[in-house]
């Protein structure tokens, strides 16, 4: 499981002194206990759910580093972006604006969508095969896109 494999990387990082990756990996397996423990009762998370919140967790880490970016603050962007890094091992990797855009257009092809209103649809068949390879907000640019030239 993927949740084993952050705690057996945290207890590498900790034996080779790696002080960002131990933060990071801290970090995650909180995310995870946290969303585990969400809600009435304590369930397990499958990998899948473990990869959402790493996807979340590493959005997070992109836009706090954008922010301390825009605020002069170069040193914790620094930290945030190589916390980024960290969690992008454990991700799938992301899709190529090639594979994105022929996602969309067999999208738009099996829903016979024809123009900006009927993006709702295009977006429920699209984001199922995407996934966590790719923001959503970049989904939806490319979707726009080309439902405009449509």
């Amino acid at each position: 499981m993927l949740k084993e494999r952050l705690r057996s990387d945290l207890t590498a990082a900790m034996k080779a002194r790696d002080e960002v990756r131990v933060a990071t990996l801290r970090m995650a397996l909180t995310a995870v206990s946290t969303a585990e423990t969400a809600g009435d009762a304590h369930r397990d998370l499958s990998d899948d759910d473990v990869m959402g919140v790493l996807t979340r967790e590493t959005k997070k880490r992109r836009e706090s580093a954008e922010a301390f970016d825009g605020a002069g603050r170069t040193e914790l962007a620094a930290r945030e972006r190589a916390e980024e890094q960290v969690l992008a091992e454990y991700l799938p990797q992301p899709l190529t604006d090639d594979e994105l855009s022929a996602l969309v257009s067999a999208a738009i092809a099996e829903t016979g969508a024809e123009g900006p209103r009927q993006m709702g649809q295009v977006m429920k068949v699209v984001q199922p095969q995407v996934g966590s390879r790719a923001d959503g907000k970049r989904v939806s640019t490319e979707v726009k896109r080309q439902l405009a030239g449509s």
